[in-house]
């Protein structure tokens, strides 16, 4: 038995489930309801405002015969606890380091809660079956667990940095816009595969190939395609078919999981091309793939995150059409556009929205560029593939045929970093900078990804001080930026600065405990210090982020086992050691299931 996924059938849901226009549902009568829900709100909790009474507003699922319900058929909840009204997430947040605080919830479980329920409609039948947010967050937190472990998991920095600011930015169109029943707070990860697809998981969790990144041309097509697959996760889309698949079984359920993460690993194109469901194999197009109607709701849905976070609104249908051209000119079919198949009403759609759209002069960060030559960069697994992204870029600027030769220099600096020929390296990384304070018209123009590389080349040439000063300049530049802190930690190692760094990176573990990099440089660092209790501890919880829970434990009971631990550090480690028991427990009886 799956033991998280239990829900009670009895338990009201505190979302509002009134349909909106875009389902067809009758405008005038649903917006009735979601306003007599409203008053009857108001009128109970006198002292609580619109946000948090509407957030706590329960109104059942309606079709159109039964939209002119009174307003006493209405079941109405009070509004949930505040630590489940937390507003997306933005990733560069930062914890002051004197007197921050951690909630009694992260405290229990070492993770914040990932979402904040919105208080109006999603475009669709949003209740998501029986899979309440909780359990589609924790669903998707017990794959990342699996993805994480794969080594074409991607957890650089600079890439995850971006991509997280593109979502947020997108996150935070949706939450004005009140779009979908809730928000959860995304995480956008990396996936080395040259294939161009993207995919959703549940909880908010989404993979971008890095071949999907690569043959976008404008940093607004790459936040269409984000903005399409958060669609989906706001319209509940995975939690429906997920909740479809309940009604088979908990071992059905398991298969589909698992099956969906065998697929992604073994680059099926989609979240598996075919999956295990008990003994019976079935075919993915019934399963997993979204329904037409699902599509059109999350471009919906995507449009208008793209249009509010300020991105180019012909975007998303430029990209949809060249996927289109590029699948009808060749014999093999994008991976995107099999799993999200662009029909030409989709294309039309798009972009007669965009045509009614208010113009705006979209922008574009800088980033972009660095980025997207990165991802090329990340995708090459052997020197032999290194080497002939260098060739490749070096011939797009001597052809003069490169979108962005600043970045394409970067590219070359990149990869001969990764080859080791930091001669290489430095030369292409000054024309990459020189190129772009030219483009910028601003001599002292910089970005994290180039103020990261500087550090990082000082740092491998053994130049640790100029490391440090690099390093040091650009937290002051961009203080929130995951990747220049690790940069900044690297080189705190290097320079044997172990008691700055074990506290740099302590603060970090306490704002993002779910990144393992932390974990690790604190583990590092109190090594160094012979700090061998917190050492144990931070290896521990780099394991648990992994699903290791075996090795996981045994650190911690290396960690009690050190002599001169007081009673509260000794608690603290039984209480985390127990529970990391129980989940490991909890892992094994799922994969039980499927044997």
């Amino acid at each position: 038995m799956i033991a998280f996924l239990v829900v009670s059938l009895a338990m009201p849901q505190p979302y509002l489930f009134a349909q909106a226009l875009n389902t067809g549902v009758d405008t005038a009568a649903s917006g009735a309801t979601a306003t007599a829900a409203l008053a009857q709100g108001r009128a109970n909790w006198p002292a609580s405002g619109d946000r948090a009474v509407t957030t706590g507003t329960v109104a059942y699922r309606q079709q159109k015969a039964a939209a002119a319900l009174p307003a006493s058929a209405l079941t109405i909840v009070p509004p949930l606890p505040r630590e489940f009204r937390r507003s997306a997430k933005d990733p560069q947040d930062t914890i002051d380091a004197q007197g921050s605080t951690v909630s009694a919830l992260e405290s229990a479980t070492g993770f914040g809660n990932p979402f904040v329920v919105q208080q109006l409609p999603s475009l669709g039948d949003g209740s998501g079956g029986e899979l309440t947010p909780q359990a589609e967050r924790k669903l998707g937190e017990r794959v990342m667990r699996e993805i994480r472990s794969d080594p074409d998991y991607i957890d650089d920095w600079l890439l995850v940095d971006y991509l997280d600011s593109v979502s947020y930015k997108l996150a935070v169109a949706a939450q004005d816009a009140y779009l979908g029943v809730y928000v959860p707070q995304f995480e956008v990860f990396g996936v080395r595969d040259p294939q161009i697809n993207a995919f959703s998981l549940p909880g908010g969790f989404i993979g971008m190939n890095t071949g999907l990144i690569q043959v976008t041309q404008t940093e607004s097509e790459l936040a269409s395609v984000l903005g399409h697959e958060m669609g989906h996760v706001l319209q509940r889309h995975i939690a429906r078919m997920i909740g479809q698949q309940r009604r088979t079984g908990y071992a059905a359920l398991a298969g589909l999981l698992f099956g969906a993460l065998a697929g992604l690993v073994a680059h099926s194109a989609d979240l598996g091309e075919a999956l295990v469901l008990g003994s019976q194999a079935l075919a993915v197009d019934n399963q997993l793939r979204f329904s037409r109607s699902a599509e059109h709701e999350a471009d919906r849905v995507g449009f208008r995150m793209l249009e509010g976070a300020g991105y180019d609104p012909y975007a998303m249908a430029e990209f949809f059409r060249r996927l289109e051209k590029g699948s009808s000119d060749s014999e093999v079919v994008p991976a995107y556009a099999r799993t999200h198949p662009l029909t030409t009403e989709r294309i039309a759609d798009m972009e007669d929205r965009a045509r009614r759209a208010p113009y705006r002069q979209p922008t574009q960060n800088p980033e972009y560029a660095f980025v997207r030559a990165r991802a090329q960069v990340l995708q090459a697994n052997w020197p032999s593939d290194l080497r002939e992204v260098v060739r490749r870029m070096r011939g797009e600027i001597h052809d003069q045929t490169s979108l962005y030769p600043a970045g394409s220099w970067y590219g070359v600096a990149f990869a001969e970093l990764r080859l080791n020929d930091f001669e290489a390296a430095n030369a292409a990384f000054e024309n990459a900078r020189q190129l772009f304070r030219e483009q910028m018209k601003n001599p002292q123009a910089d970005t994290p990804s180039l103020a990261v590389m500087a550090a990082r080349l000082a740092s491998l040439e053994g130049r640790d001080a100029d490391a440090l000063r690099l390093a040091d300049a650009a937290r002051r530049v961009w203080p929130k930026s995951n990747a220049v802190i690790d940069v900044q930690l690297d080189a705190l190692l290097r320079a044997h600065r172990y008691e700055q760094a074990q506290g740099v990176a302590r603060l970090q573990t306490v704002k993002e405990p779910e990144q393992s990099a932390w974990w690790s440089y604190l583990a590092q660092s109190s090594s160094a210090l012979g700090d061998s209790v917190a050492a144990h501890r931070a290896m521990a919880e780099r394991l648990a982020l992994r699903g290791a829970w075996p090795a996981a434990t045994e650190h911690l009971k290396e960690a009690r086992a050190q002599k001169g631990i007081n009673f509260y550090e000794a608690s603290a480690i039984e209480a985390r050691l127990h529970q990391m028991e129980a989940q490991y427990k909890e892992d094994k009886q799922e994969k039980d299931v499927l044997n």
